[in-house]
């Protein structure tokens, strides 16, 4: 009998254990409220990887479309925007892009520097 109490207080414990308990959305950094400041960085890597990897790579660093790593040192969010929903050299407009998401995306990658 003790062992079965122990093996129920011990399963316990790790069940616990493992449910953790904190709160995880103070650790990323991020937050989609774009008057903090801060930048949602998981929502754009999503857009990212939704929309741009094929040709900008999936780490940003080229392909088909150029080298995106350091695109914050020589455009602004709001360029990056304009670009995104009217295109420029080879790269056409991207119009199944909604504003807000090309905001999100704009705000990220404007953080390459």
């Amino acid at each position: 009998m003790k062992k079965w109490l122990l093996a129920i207080v011990f399963g316990s414990v790790l069940v616990l254990g493992a449910c953790g308990g904190g709160d995880d959305s103070a650790d990323k950094g991020t937050d989609d409220n774009a008057d903090s400041g801060t930048v949602d960085s998981s929502g754009a890597e999503d857009i990212y990887k939704s929309n741009c990897s094929s040709c900008h790579g999936q780490d940003l660093g080229g392909g088909a479309g150029p080298d995106l790593t350091k695109v914050g040192s020589d455009h602004s969010a709001d360029e990056i925007v304009d670009i995104i929903h009217n295109g420029t050299g080879s790269m056409p407009a991207q119009k199944q892009v909604s504003d807000e998401d090309a905001k999100t995306l704009a705000d990220w990658l404007s953080e390459k520097k």
